[in-house]
């Protein structure tokens, strides 16, 4: 990859591009994930590449699209190199669940089930910790 790992981790805030995720609270090494897939004719540009935890790059797999639950249209997944996660994203009460704001942000979290039962489960420890939800 020509890109340098350490580079991309830090310019995502150590965070996951998806999840929020944060390396001092996840048990895996963040892993470099490709925006649109090589098996979509994606490449190693490093326009092309940012972070994601191991769950929500294993759920994400070779998707770039899913359907808005909403209003049932085929569209982009969220591209966390490109847009901002605020403007597609909150996080609920609680601060345990991602609530899409936008068809392209609730197509994500299905897509890539942002709020998979033990995602959820750790959030809730995160909370009680005081380490989330992100500010």
């Amino acid at each position: 990859m020509s890109v340098e790992r350490a580079k991309l981790v830090a310019e995502a805030g150590y965070r996951c591009g998806y999840c929020l995720a944060h390396q001092d609270y996840i048990p895996w090494v963040l892993e470099i994930e490709h925006l649109i897939p090589k098996a979509k004719g994606g490449s190693n540009d490093e326009s092309n590449l940012w972070v994601a935890c191991h769950t929500c790059n294993l759920f994400k797999s070779d998707q770039t699209h899913a359907h808005d639950p909403v209003s049932g249209r085929l569209v982009a997944l969220f591209n966390p190199r490109q847009q901002i996660w605020k403007h597609h994203f909150y996080w609920s009460a609680d601060g345990t669940l991602i609530i899409g704001r936008t068809a392209c942000g609730r197509a994500t979290v299905i897509a890539l089930n942002l709020n998979n039962l033990i995602a959820v489960t750790v959030r809730r420890n995160w909370v009680k910790a005081g380490w989330h939800p992100p500010v």
